[in-house]
């Protein structure tokens, strides 16, 4: 099975910087059509500057933690380019706080970006996709949709849920034409934890997650682009990149109770 983007329009959220960036580039060098979109203006224009020449683009303003705007996002990518075939619902930030550290209000901002938006971009293109029985959503995960890590309890929650309705759709969609893919990056070089949130009462523990990131924070996000890529063309249901990716992954299937043991050695 050997999936072609050429010529297919693929709308990729987060397309500001980082993972979301290196998708666009790389999906455009594929031929792709593009609906890039970001919460950024800054960011969203310099990705549509780096594009391959020739790349049919559109760049959009948007927040995804808003059900109205993504809707209507929808609307207006079917409106320019007639249809969708691949949603990357790659948009995501980072909150950093325990839980009991964790205001009620701090964790719906999270949830409403990461876990909402998700959601709303999944049941916003489905339509379309169904119609025409063809497309493909791409949801991104995290490691720690597979392994609790303190210090990222509202994270944790949010991309917890995302594989959870992505695999919940590996059955759903089945005969329909249309499929899912759950995306489960690990470290990745980004500025997710530089430019994500500390709750208001962070103290030591959320300090020595943050002290972390440069170690954690390794693989480059054109790598990871290039696996998630890679994996959507040959038909995977679920991606798994990046640096310590894979050992979470088998931890959290052969130590599912303990795995906490471990992880606090390597991570």
């Amino acid at each position: 099975m050997n999936h072609s983007f050429k010529d297919k329009v693929a709308v990729v959220t987060g397309a500001g910087s980082g993972i979301g960036r290196a998708l666009a580039l790389q999906l455009g060098a594929a031929g792709a059509r593009l609906a890039l979109s970001d919460i950024g203006a800054s960011g969203l224009t310099q990705t549509m500057r780096q594009l391959p020449a020739g790349t049919e683009s559109r760049g959009y303003a948007l927040d995804v933690s808003s059900r109205e705007a993504v809707f209507n996002h929808a609307e207006d990518v079917e409106r320019d380019f007639g249809t969708t075939h691949f949603v990357f619902n790659n948009a995501g930030a980072t909150m950093i706080g325990t839980f009991e550290h964790t205001e009620i209000d701090e964790i719906e901002w999270q949830l409403g970006i990461n876990l909402w938006g998700v959601i709303y971009g999944s049941k916003a293109f489905l339509p379309m996709m169904l119609a025409q029985r063809e497309g493909c959503i791409v949801n991104v995960s995290s490691v720690f949709g597979f392994v609790g890590y303190p210090a990222q309890s509202a994270y944790n929650i949010s991309k917890f849920g995302v594989r959870g309705l992505t695999e919940c759709l590996w059955r759903e969609l089945e005969g329909t034409g249309v499929r899912a893919v759950c995306v489960h990056p690990g470290g990745i070089k980004t500025n997710i934890e530089r430019a994500g949130r500390r709750c208001r009462l962070a103290g030591e523990q959320e300090a020595q997650f943050s002290a972390l990131g440069d170690k954690l924070l390794t693989t480059a996000p054109e790598d990871c682009a290039a696996a998630i890529l890679k994996g959507v063309r040959l038909g995977k249901k679920r991606v798994v990149t990046g640096n310590q990716a894979a050992p979470l992954f088998w931890l959290s299937r052969l130590m599912p109770n303990s795995y906490h043991s471990v992880v606090k050695l390597i991570a």
